[in-house]
């Protein structure tokens, strides 16, 4: 099923809901008191609208094999899970909730009953209520309708934004915390400190633990110091360069041809592997230090369940399929396959224990002045490189027995980056 970017919308505010509701109902009925389980104020939960709007984008090609439609919203929906943990925990160092006393748990943050559970919505979501909502959705006025969902969804990502300052003021010592206080005026700061105090008391009842003192010691001095965004921005850059030479190399060894592997039009850069360089060091920086196996499970599992979002999505978005495992043992749907999900496993292993500490150690060696500058002029080629690398592939699908340059940017694009160009930087590329 093909959805306009409305439609999804409209389903990840309609699940988002629900899943507040069901949040809210269970925490009221467990405190004998109404609590507000969302991370946002109003009454929604987006990592309930995340995951839907993910099975539904992700799992089209499993809807008719009931089994591997299972299996795969069960996957994602605990990689969603899972990874909105961390990704609190981060803000706030604290776990907002946690399962260590069920029977196989994960980290705390995941269990085998609850990823059961979200199998069983996930199948039933892809099969059923999608078609339900969205038939709701198609018999309302359109244009009413949908201005009134952009409303909501604008009120619904203002109110994240509210709740996110909330996390980073209640971390108090945070340097995030203070530099939002310096860069906004005293007025302005005044009105929203107590919008944000109002949101940290819902949070405080809804989730007591945020609020214990975090002991978290950070060291002052260094360029890149800690976890932040300039130390992220630089292994983004560094394993985006290194993925695409490692992919090269082994194309060369595996298949005997040297071939581009690049994501870009500029350069030998590998966004799947910036980005998993990334997530993985957001995601694990605080396990560096437990046994490789527990960064070998999470590995194998985060890695298989963001390779094959990524080629879904690179398939929604550019109409090309850019690896296909088929012939592969193991398989699932020609985008992952078991081997090479053990391959992640073993990269994060490899990557949180050696490589990791090295790569920061050097990063911080950068002088601070010159790490600032560098940082904010790769990040704008970075940016404009991946802008023209999207437009280039879109035009690379349209191309293919679509009606010809109509707009100045076609144009540009069609003289630049004509066919023969994008087989070459692209050799892999199959439009679908």
């Amino acid at each position: 099923m093909n959805y306009t970017f409305t439609e999804l919308l409209w389903l990840l505010l309609v699940y988002s809901f629900l899943g507040w509701t069901i949040e809210t109902v269970i925490g009221t009925i467990k405190n004998k008191k109404f609590i507000n389980r969302g991370f946002s104020t109003g009454p929604f939960c987006l990592v309930y609208g995340f995951a839907a709007i993910l099975m539904a984008v992700t799992t089209e090609d499993l809807s008719q094999h009931t089994g591997f439609l299972f299996i795969g919203c069960g996957i994602l929906a605990t990689a969603v899970e899972w990874f909105t943990g961390k990704l609190l925990e981060r803000l706030n160092s604290h776990k907002w909730w946690d399962y260590s006393e069920k029977r196989w748990n994960y980290d705390g943050y995941i269990c085998l009953q609850y990823s059961i559970l979200w199998a069983v919505l996930g199948t039933l979501t892809v099969r059923y209520t999608n078609k339900l909502f969205l038939a709701f959705y198609r018999l309302m006025p359109q244009s009413f309708f949908n201005i009134l969902i952009w409303i909501l969804a604008i009120l619904v990502f203002m109110d994240i934004a509210v709740s996110a300052a909330a996390v980073l003021h209640i971390k108090k010592e945070s340097p995030a915390a203070v530099q939002m206080k310096h860069k906004i005026s005293a007025l302005t700061y005044k009105f929203g400190l107590s919008l944000v105090g109002y949101v940290e008391r819902r949070m405080a009842k809804a989730y007591p633990v945020i609020m214990e003192k975090n002991e978290e010691i950070r060291k002052e001095g260094k360029f890149a110091e800690g976890c932040g965004f300039y130390k992220l921005f630089w292994l983004f850059f560094i394993g985006s360069l290194l993925g695409d030479i490692v992919e090269t190399i082994f194309c060369r060894i595996t298949a005997g041809v040297w071939m581009s592997r690049s994501s870009l039009v500029w350069g030998p850069f590998s966004i799947v592997w910036g980005l998993a360089i990334v997530f993985a060091t957001v995601l694990l920086y605080k396990d560096r230090e437990k046994p490789d196996r527990h960064l070998f499970l999470v590995g194998t599992f985060l890695g298989g369940a963001y390779e094959y979002i990524c080629s879904v999505l690179s398939e929604l978005v550019f109409g090309k399929v850019f690896w296909d495992y088929s012939k592969i043992p193991f398989n699932l749907d020609g985008r992952i396959n078991l081997l090479y999900c053990f391959f992640w496993g073993i990269a994060a292993v490899v990557w949180i224990k050696g490589l990791y500490p090295k790569l920061s150690g050097w990063i911080e060696k950068i002088p601070k002045i010159w790490g600032y500058i560098l940082t904010w002029i790769l990040a704008a080629f970075m940016t404009v490189n991946m802008l023209v690398s999207g437009l280039a592939l879109i035009r690379y699908d349209q191309r293919a027995g679509g009606p010809p340059a109509a707009s100045g940017w076609e144009h540009i694009i069609d003289t630049h980056f004509d066919d023969s160009k994008m087989q070459q930087i692209y050799p892999n590329a199959i439009s679908k």
